[in-house]
């Protein structure tokens, strides 16, 4: 049985998720996440590894680190996970630059703790004040802790084709306009933006245009003007790619948000 619970409060989305066969398809975020492994051994690759998050284990993901994700054994997979704007995440810790966690997986009972108590108060509706409270705790402990640390910049020629492919989501991808603007050849632009983010151009593409109909679901409360404003086919077009990376659909998405 597939369990995935949304909830958002003071511009953090908090997940509850439970399942034993559903496998998430390789994506990334925009987001910080950070999220706490409750039951069984959570597997997923990242960065070309493959990494196990045992129970009570944390996990650290970077804004835009491309990972999959599925229980390891049969026994299935609870856990809960937070995604934090980078925006909301360095004001809250003070920090002008981007900032890196450094380690994906970490056993630490006071960050756990801090992770486990920001997702039940979302989870449960608490108060957006007390919320924030503990948002504060916990990127507090992040800093303390030193997990996140370390600045990585994208370079000119990456920068500048993710920038046309978020200039360009509801239209057809087109790598050949990409390519002459960065002057490289589409099979060495493949290459290469594999090479730097984990996934190819299209994917990440295709995962734009998911996170930004999330977001206009979540503005707008408007399914079918997500379909349109994002330019997929129909519902069930992005229903597909919705539940690969979120684990549910667009509608069910919609219907657990305050």
């Amino acid at each position: 049985m597939e369990k995935f619970i949304y909830k958002k409060s003071a511009g953090i989305t908090a997940l509850s998720a439970s399942f034993i066969d559903f496998t998430y398809k390789k994506h990334s975020h925009q987001e910080y996440a950070v999220g706490v492994t409750l039951r069984g051994i959570q597997k997923y690759n990242l960065d070309g590894s493959l990494q196990l998050s045992y129970q009570n284990g944390v996990m650290l993901f970077n804004p835009e680190q491309a990972h999959d994700g599925m229980a390891h054994d049969e026994t299935g997979l609870d856990y809960v996970m937070l995604y934090i704007e980078p925006q909301l995440l360095l004001e809250a810790a003070q920090k002008k630059d981007i900032v890196r966690f450094t380690t994906p997986i970490v056993y630490d009972y006071r960050l756990e703790q801090r992770i486990v108590s920001l997702a039940d108060a979302i989870l449960s509706d608490k108060n957006e004040a007390l919320c924030t409270e503990l948002l504060l705790s916990l990127t507090d402990h992040l800093v303390q802790t030193n997990l996140s640390t370390g600045d990585k910049k994208d370079n000119d020629l990456l920068r500048k084709a993710k920038e046309m492919i978020h200039s360009n989501l509801d239209h057809v991808l087109k790598l050949d306009d990409i390519c002459r603007e960065i002057q490289l050849s589409k099979f060495q632009f493949i290459r290469f933006f594999k090479a730097h983010t984990g996934i190819s151009p299209y994917q990440y593409y295709l995962n734009c245009k998911i996170e930004r109909a999330k977001r206009l679901i979540e503005k707008n409360r408007d399914i079918y003007s997500a379909v349109a404003e994002c330019g997929f086919v129909d519902l069930t077009h992005l229903n597909k790619h919705f539940k690969s990376v979120y684990g549910t659909t667009a509608f069910e998405y919609m219907s657990h948000l305050n």
